[in-house]
């Protein structure tokens, strides 16, 4: 008996994820073709480049020109990223500032509280310095 199930559907994101993960394990700037490669080949060269394009609008990664086709870079580390995806969601917001980043704090983790306190003590001293 033959299996006819179709492959596993990827989340929302979670080739972007890839993505940028292959190109951080690049020596440099990388093409979508060995983008392609890196990750198994099971994407379509299409796919691929529509991936890093959306990356690009979304000022994750950067390109140069390379002969024909363009070599990509990511624009940032993870944490980076995660950080301009949290301002994003600040600068959206409908609410008030103050009211989301209050929700913001109460709802982390005592641990991840204290090390936003200290990185913001940190930061505000040396801002006097």
């Amino acid at each position: 008996m033959t299996d006819h199930r179709r492959p596993r559907r990827r989340g929302q994101g979670e080739l972007e994820v890839q993505v940028l993960s292959a190109l951080r394990e690049a020596d440099g700037p990388a093409t979508a073709g060995w983008v392609q490669e890196r990750l198994g080949g099971d994407l379509a060269y299409t796919t691929v480049v529509t991936i890093l394009s959306r990356l690009l609008a979304k000022g994750a990664v950067t390109r140069e020109r390379e002969g024909r086709s363009f070599a990509w870079t990511p624009a940032s580390d993870e944490a980076g990223l995660a950080a301009h995806k949290m301002r994003k969601v600040l600068d959206a917001s409908r609410q008030d500032r103050e009211a989301v980043l209050a929700s913001f704090v109460t709802a982390l983790e005592p641990e991840d509280e204290r090390l936003l306190r200290e990185l913001l003590g940190r930061n505000r001293d040396e801002g006097e310095g």
